[in-house]
C-alpha cells in the first residue's frame, strides 16, 4: 500500500464529499499522520471509513468506546470548532492520542482526558513520537469532572453521548465550544453548543452520524409502564 495514496484518496474520497471543506483542516489531515495512531496489527486500516478498535476485539472495543473515530467525523467536528491558535482545549477520550494532536496542531494547549490506563500510555508514546509537545494527557473519567476547574475554550468529546452534561457547558469561556455527537440509536448528531453569554448557549445540528458512547456518561431512563 501506497501511505500517501491512501491518504490522498481518504481526503478526497471520504472527507471532502462529508462537506469539509475548510483547508486549514484537510491540510492537517496531511500533515498529523493517522497510521502513526494506529494499532500496528491494524495499520492496513489507517485511512478506511470505519472506527479502529484499539485494544481487545473489534465488537468488544465498540461497546466500550475505545475506538478511533471515522475520518470523516473528526475532520468533519474540526471544521465545526474552528479552533484558533491562542485557545484551550480539552478533549474526552484520548484513546490513542489522533484527535488531540490534531487538536494540538491548531490549539495552544490540550488537555485530552481517558479512562483506561493503556490508552493513556498508548497516547502519551503516540503524540511523543509525533512531536506533539502541548497535548497532555491524563487518567481519568470525563463524565466526572468535579475535580477539573479550569475554563477552556473549546471541549472536544470524541464518542457519543444521549445529552451534554451541564457540568461541562459550565467549563466553557464565554464564546466558547462544545462539539459532540448527540444522540441515541438509529439517531445521533453532530452538535455544536456556543456559549453566548453568562448562562446562554446556542445549539446548532447540521450532520446525522454514529459514534460509540464514551464511558459513564447517563443515559435516558428507558423505564415504561
Amino acid at each position: 500500500m501506497n501511505i500517501e495514496t491512501a491518504r490522498y484518496h481518504m481526503i478526497e474520497q471520504q472527507i471532502r464529499p462529508w462537506d469539509v471543506a475548510d483547508s486549514l483542516v484537510l491540510d492537517l489531515l496531511s500533515i498529523v499522520k493517522r497510521e502513526e495512531f494506529v494499532p500496528k496489527a491494524l495499520k492496513g486500516l489507517a485511512f478506511a471509513d470505519l472506527e479502529i478498535p484499539l485494544q481487545g476485539s473489534g465488537e468488544d472495543a465498540l461497546s466500550k468506546g475505545q475506538c478511533m473515530l471515522a475520518p470523516r467525523v473528526e475532520a468533519r467536528m474540526l471544521q465545526d470548532l474552528a479552533v484558533k491558535p491562542h485557545e484551550t482545549v480539552l478533549e474526552i477520550g484520548a484513546g490513542s492520542g489522533y484527535m488531540a494532536a490534531l487538536l494540538g496542531k491548531q490549539a495552544q494547549s490540550v488537555v485530552t482526558l481517558e479512562i483506561v490506563p493503556e490508552l493513556v500510555t498508548m497516547a502519551r508514546d503516540n503524540l511523543r513520537n509525533a512531536g506533539i509537545h502541548n497535548v497532555k494527557v491524563r487518567l481519568a473519567d470525563g463524565a466526572n469532572l468535579g475535580m477539573f476547574e479550569t475554563s477552556v475554550d473549546v471541549i472536544v468529546l470524541s464518542g457519543s453521548v444521549s445529552e451534554v452534561p451541564a457540568s461541562l457547558l459550565k467549563l466553557l469561556k464565554p464564546g466558547g465550544r462544545l462539539g459532540a455527537i448527540v444522540g441515541s440509536e438509529p439517531v445521533m448528531r453532530g452538535t455544536l453548543i456556543t456559549k453566548t453569554g453568562d448562562s446562554a448557549f446556542k445549539t446548532t445540528q447540521g450532520w446525522d452520524t454514529w459514534a460509540p458512547r464514551l464511558q459513564n456518561f447517563p443515559e435516558p431512563s428507558r423505564f415504561t409502564f
